[in-house]
C-alpha cells in the first residue's frame, strides 16, 4: 500500500486543533500520556477523534504513520 504523507498540522485539522506551530507544540507539551495508556484511550479526545485516530491505525491508513508519530511525541 502507498502512503501519503502528512504533515503534523494537517492530522491537527483533522482531529480540529490549533494546527499552528505553536499550537502543535503547546497540544504536545499539555497533553502527555502514561506508557501502559493507548493512545485512543486518552481522556482528552472526543469520540470522533478518537475514532478517527483508531481506525487511522487499524485499517494502516495513510494517516497512520503521522498517527503514530502523534503517539510517540505524548510520551
Amino acid at each position: 500500500m502507498e502512503h501519503s504523507n502528512h504533515p503534523f498540522s494537517e492530522l491537527f485539522e483533522q482531529l480540529g486543533l490549533d494546527a499552528s506551530n505553536e499550537g502543535i507544540k503547546h497540544f504536545i507539551s499539555t497533553h502527555q500520556l502514561p506508557a501502559n495508556m493507548d493512545l485512543v484511550e486518552a481522556p482528552f479526545w472526543s469520540a470522533s477523534q478518537a475514532s478517527f485516530l483508531k481506525e487511522g491505525l487499524q485499517d494502516d491508513s495513510d494517516w497512520a504513520e503521522i498517527i503514530d508519530q502523534l503517539n510517540a511525541s505524548l510520551r
